[in-house]
């Protein structure tokens, strides 16, 4: 199997945020908030372009350890891109209350959070972070 090619770097989240476009940066430094507070942990960079909180061991399909975030972001040029761990599916109460989103396998899809119900949001992020720490 091939290695992961998105890893942890010694990136400065900060200045990573001060690149992003000026009318993005509020949202990402409101989810920086969200996820440090639901994970406990420091962001810290994952490859260019993602915000990881925390640590984890993520099973593959086949079965394979790999190292990874609890959660995480990143504001794509479409949309703010959000990764749940356990799978965006897991959590349709969540979902149905949050706003206008699209989902991925474990990725959730939104414009701005303007759009979303933040408080709703934050608790889609509680449960999952919740979910993938009481499985390790």
């Amino acid at each position: 199997m091939a290695e992961l090619k998105t890893k942890p770097t010694s990136a400065s989240v900060s200045a990573f945020l001060d690149s992003v476009d000026e009318a993005r940066r509020a949202d990402c430094k409101t989810l920086v908030k969200i996820l440090k507070g639901a994970t406990g942990s420091s962001p810290k960079m994952w490859g260019p372009s993602i915000i990881g909180f925390g640590d984890h061991a993520y099973r593959n399909a086949a079965g394979k350890s790999m190292p990874w975030f609890v959660a995480g972001f990143s504001p794509r040029k479409r949309d703010l891109t959000l990764y749940i761990m356990p799978g965006v599916e897991r959590y349709p109460e969540y979902l149905a209350k949050l706003g206008p989103h699209s989902t991925g396998k474990s990725c959730l899809y939104i414009k701005r959070l303007a759009d979303v119900d933040v408080k709703v949001l934050e608790q889609l992020v509680t449960a999952a972070v919740k979910r993938v720490r009481a499985a390790q």
